[in-house]
């Protein structure tokens, strides 16, 4: 909360989609988990002076950062929300990204059945960095 630094790791097959196959051939062909098993984003938010973590409320926060996906990573900017209720906090924000960008391939035979762009949805705590050591 003092520096406003987001970051966090999630590993690709965590993706959902409406479909099982799609999500089974999304992550083993298109994503290629098995070569990049994770996504990860280090950012900051940039209008940190705009939210009391001390005081219940909901607050606008715009977040920068790199979004790092299938071996390509990329800056990019949002506006999500922050909740602070009775101490807790929980970041939610959501963008889209467009697969090309990132070098996910969508061969021409299907390319009609995926999209060009994903949406990603984030809803996480807001928790302190640990710097020990976990066991």
């Amino acid at each position: 909360t003092e520096t406003g630094e987001i970051g966090f790791v999630v590993p690709v097959k965590s993706f959902r989609f409406e479909k099982s196959l799609m999500e089974e051939h999304f992550n083993e062909n298109y994503m290629e988990t098995a070569k990049y098993p994770k996504t990860t984003f280090q950012g900051k938010i940039s209008n940190l002076n705009a939210i009391d973590f001390k005081k219940d409320g909901t607050y606008s926060a715009t977040v920068d950062g790199k979004l790092s996906m299938h071996g390509v990573t990329k800056t990019i900017s949002t506006v999500g929300k922050i909740t602070v209720d009775k101490g807790k906090i929980v970041a939610m924000a959501s963008f889209t990204v467009k697969l090309e960008d990132y070098n996910v391939k969508r061969p021409t035979i299907v390319a009609a059945e995926i999209a060009e762009s994903v949406e990603i949805k984030i809803n996480c705590r807001y928790e302190p960095k640990s710097n020990e050591a976990k066991p």
